[in-house]
């Protein structure tokens, strides 16, 4: 199946400025969902916005964001107030900023797209800019609107591509939990056996060694249940259809039309 592209725009350094894409680098096409039925007519269930005093539904052009201020007290905002807040370019990844690569932490990471060049005319330009990073050993900071909100994103050459993640905001980081004291003792000979064992189970990465095996247990449960329907609900005949007595065959008939020379029937 081929991916589909979700954004297209420009990527540029200075001058330099090549038309790109992004298409998502993760996916949750596999995973099993679910939808929520009424147990008694098996019909599926609805959910809406409701008034949370009168529980009458609202309509969506009634529906509004407000910023509370204080008990049943709201600042109201209308969407296209919150989006003239955003970029004035929501297709330009302009890079402003290089910093060395693997120093950010990878806490802040967020989510990963595949950067690729758009049209023949601007891989030279991706190219040149994959390579300048490359050589440098840095990876390219920006900001650029996805999701409906603006985000900082992290550039970083990989292969003959570029992956673009997105970055977590920094009031979504936690500062870490208490230090533990660098000043415990380890036993050398604790730490000797533990690290053979380490280097027992160290293998080569494998995208086998994070399979969700929750969900084959769920797929297999499925196909399960759909077997013994299969096999509890009762062959349906077709209907019968009454004979008009007049049934020809086809290749009789044309055969018949041929030998007659197509002379019609007096």
């Amino acid at each position: 199946m081929a991916r589909q592209t979700f954004w297209k725009g420009y990527l540029k350094l200075s001058l330099v400025t090549a038309a790109v894409s992004l298409t998502p680098a993760t996916t949750e096409s596999n995973k099993v969902r679910f939808h929520v039925l009424n147990r008694q007519t098996k019909n599926r269930v609805e959910s809406r916005y409701v008034d949370s005093l009168t529980h009458k539904p609202v309509a969506d052009r009634d529906q509004v964001k407000g910023y509370p201020r204080g008990e049943d007290d709201y600042v109201l905002l209308e969407d296209e107030e919150i989006e003239e807040v955003g970029l004035e370019s929501t297709r330009t990844i302009d890079i402003d900023s290089f910093v060395p690569r693997g120093s950010i932490d990878w806490i802040w990471y967020d989510k990963p797209h595949f950067l690729a060049p758009e049209d023949k005319v601007g891989v030279e330009a991706f190219c040149v800019i994959r390579e300048a990073m490359k050589a440098n050993d840095v990876v390219g900071i920006a900001r650029l609107v996805l999701y409906r909100r603006e985000r900082a994103v992290l550039l970083e050459p990989q292969g003959k591509g570029i992956i673009l993640w997105t970055l977590r905001y920094g009031d979504e980081v936690r500062e870490p939990l208490a230090e533990i004291d660098g000043r415990t003792k380890i036993d050398s000979k604790l730490l000797t056996l533990m690290k053979q064992l380490v280097k027992e189970q160290t293998k080569d990465w494998s995208p086998a060694m994070v399979q969700d095996p929750i969900q084959k247990r769920v797929k297999s449960m499925i196909r399960g249940k759909q077997k013994s329907l299969k096999q509890a609900a009762p062959a349906k005949k077709p209907p019968s259809v009454k004979s008009t007595g007049n049934v020809i065959n086809i290749m009789d008939a044309l055969k018949k039309s041929l030998a007659e020379g197509g002379r019609k029937p007096r």
